[in-house]
């Protein structure tokens, strides 16, 4: 009996091994997760773009900069000269915290013993707003304490804090788009991949196939519904998003359906490609969801900040439609920006639309032959 036993185990052993599928669930996915989650779940960041706004212009001000860039956790993308320029710089998404150090500020410093430091931050994302002002606050106060030495009258460096876009910052206002762009595209290229990879196991594929329709009129036809149905889901979102959570929508309201239409679009051709791919329902949803779920989770910006993930994460993140996605929802919703100043997001998933679409009705082709 004993014998009987290991023999059977040892015939499924080797089924397992020779079913590379099932090698790369068990031995792949438990190593990818722990480095994904190891480099992105973290409450440090490192070069987080800043500007800096340097009204005094004299050697303290210098030395508070170099100060602030020494410790890698900053980045300097713009040096603004005005305070009309910092609504335009915010808007672009290019910069996330701006200090401003006021005139005369070496004076003040030593002959006052006081000078005032702002610190304005883009709180759309508002635990890294607090982040980001929490690090400069402390690195401000470091540099305060280095040069007051051991004086009985210390020199003092007064901080303020602005968020703009979220002065209370509230988490919705985060969490309300990242979750957007998260069910929209899960919910979307899950239900396509697995109408079309139902009719493969039901056998009404076939039926479809040796019918007069051309592959791209069927591509077209089955995702057409699912379109409006996405549309709907939209409407939904956004309502709850506004009535019940409060986040605005300051922006255009048509201009952002709109770009809500292409994204649907977009995960709808996704789940076509995948449904292309897949024999079964089972097979779809499992690479839907392991495809999608984890990825736009934590690599979309929606958790947390891609600029303190690695090099390498952040070209992934960049092949992920609900990166683009986010960043256009608080561009609309939170910022009130127009087409000008999103127009690099939507060019991208414009381009990721048409390459989906064209690698399913390419994959679908061959399917059909």
């Amino acid at each position: 009996m004993l014998t009987t036993f290991f023999a059977f185990v040892k015939k499924e052993t080797f089924h397992i091994l020779r079913d590379t599928r099932t090698l790369a669930i068990l031995f792949g996915m438990p190593m990818v997760l722990i480095l994904i989650f190891g480099y992105t779940v973290t409450n440090e960041f490192r070069n987080a773009s800043v500007a800096i706004m340097d009204n005094a212009q004299d050697e303290l001000s210098q030395e508070l900069v170099q100060h602030l860039l020494a410790s890698g956790h900053f980045r300097l993308v713009d040096m603004p000269n005005r305070y009309s320029k910092l609504e335009k710089t915010f808007q672009k998404g290019d910069v996330k915290l701006v200090v401003v150090i006021p005139r005369e500020f070496e004076q003040q410093f030593y002959r006052d013993k006081s000078a005032q430091i702002q610190l304005v931050a883009d709180a759309s994302d508002p635990n890294y707003a607090t982040t980001l002002v929490t690090y400069a606050t402390q690195m401000i106060q470091q540099f305060q304490r280095s040069h007051s030495g051991a004086n009985a009258a210390p020199y003092r460096i007064a901080i303020e804090s602005r968020m703009v876009y979220n002065p209370e910052l509230s988490s919705a206002y985060n969490f309300v788009p990242g979750l957007f762009a998260f069910v929209l595209l899960l919910i979307s290229a899950l239900m396509t991949s697995l109408t079309l990879a139902k009719e493969k196991e039901t056998g009404t594929m076939d039926l479809l196939l040796v019918s007069p329709l051309p592959p791209l009129i069927i591509i077209l036809g089955k995702v057409t519904p699912y379109v409006v149905l996405s549309f709907i889901n939209t409407l939904i979102i956004l309502a709850m998003g506004y009535f019940v959570f409060d986040v605005p929508i300051l922006g255009s309201l048509g201009l952002l359906l709109l770009l809500c239409l292409l994204y649907s679009v977009t995960a709808l051709a996704l789940g076509v490609l995948i449904s292309t791919r897949a024999d079964t329902q089972q097979t779809a949803m499992m690479t839907s969801l392991f495809s999608l779920m984890m990825p736009t989770m934590l690599l979309s910006g929606f958790l947390f900040p891609i600029a303190s993930m690695p090099v390498v994460l952040q070209y992934v993140s960049s092949i992920i439609p609900a990166t683009y996605f986010i960043e256009i929802l608080k561009n609309i919703m939170l910022k009130g920006t127009g087409l000008n100043f999103i127009i690099q997001p939507t060019l991208i998933l414009v381009i990721m639309t048409i390459v989906l679409l064209v690698a399913a009705w390419r994959n679908f082709k061959v399917v059909a032959k």
